[in-house]
């Protein structure tokens, strides 16, 4: 009976030290650019090895990606062996069109629950589009659980519009109601390319103080900032001053954010994408 009752109280402390350990997280919005051979030089052949070793480099625990094919996404698995990924084309919900990939290290996180939704009138019917979009738009989310602490965190990834005013901001409130159902109280992470400037009503929208599922820009709440203020530069053609801020980590407001960076375009002398990766380095208690 003794040794039963050191047991059980040994049980009990390991599981209190385990909930008290915060988590440490390195996260990527990355927008990947699709295969497009149209792009000369900066087409995927010539990027894909300085796009997976951007990702091992940041020591990347979760990515969302954006812009990514079927092909892309095989060979950033091939290079990229201690990840798994998270996806399905955006046009058939299998693998047509484009992938909003979430790729999290495997030895770090277990995968308790996943799914995708359409950014449309129809969330659930797939291959859908929405309001005024030009294209099918898709979010993928994951319930991932820190191996070592057994906390878990709710990672969210999209790309909104790039032509429908209204489908940013249907899709905006889609995904905000979408996380509070899905999230269930856990730690929540949005990553994605979502076409707005921070001074947007998109933007402003996410980070609205009188909705109950509102979320914090990373940027916003970082202890340290570094990189530029833009993050579109279109494989260095955008002029300087036109070039736009438009790919997002956004956390839940009690999350903490020792750090964000918008890393520098070029990987090797190659341009990683055409847009510029984003990381946040967070904490979650």
């Amino acid at each position: 009976m003794e040794k039963l009752f050191s047991l059980f109280v040994a049980t009990l402390l390991l599981a209190s030290c385990k909930e008290s350990k915060p988590v440490d997280l390195n996260v990527m919005s990355f927008n990947i650019r699709y295969d497009n051979q149209g792009d000369s030089l900066n087409s995927w052949q010539y990027r894909k090895d300085v796009a997976a070793q951007i990702i091992k480099e940041q020591n990347t625990d979760i990515a969302g990606t954006q812009e990514m094919l079927m092909n892309q996404l095989n060979d950033l698995k091939a290079d990229l062996p201690g990840y798994n990924a998270i996806g399905a084309g955006r046009q058939d919900g299998k693998e047509k069109g484009e992938y909003n990939a979430i790729l999290y290290r495997k030895d770090r996180f277990k995968e308790i629950e996943s799914g995708y939704f359409w950014l449309s009138e129809t969330p659930e019917a797939v291959g859908s589009k929405g309001w005024d979009g030009a294209c099918e738009r898709i979010a993928t989310w994951a319930i991932l659980e820190d191996i070592s602490s057994e906390k878990r965190v709710f990672f969210i990834n999209t790309h909104l519009d790039h032509v429908g005013k209204v489908a940013r901001r249907e899709g905006v409130a889609l995904l905000l109601d979408q996380t509070g159902k899905l999230s269930r109280g856990l730690p929540v992470i949005l990553t994605g390319d979502f076409n707005a400037t921070p001074d947007s009503d998109v933007i402003k929208r996410v980070t609205d103080p009188l909705n109950p599922n509102r979320l914090t820009h990373a940027k916003d709440v970082a202890i340290v900032k570094s990189g530029t203020d833009w993050t579109f530069h279109g494989f260095g053609k955008v002029p300087s001053e036109c070039r736009r801020f438009i790919d997002y980590i956004f956390v839940k407001p009690n999350i903490k954010v020792l750090k964000h960076t918008v890393i520098p375009e070029e990987l090797n002398g190659k341009f990683i994408s055409d847009h510029s990766v984003v990381t946040a380095q967070i904490v979650i208690e």
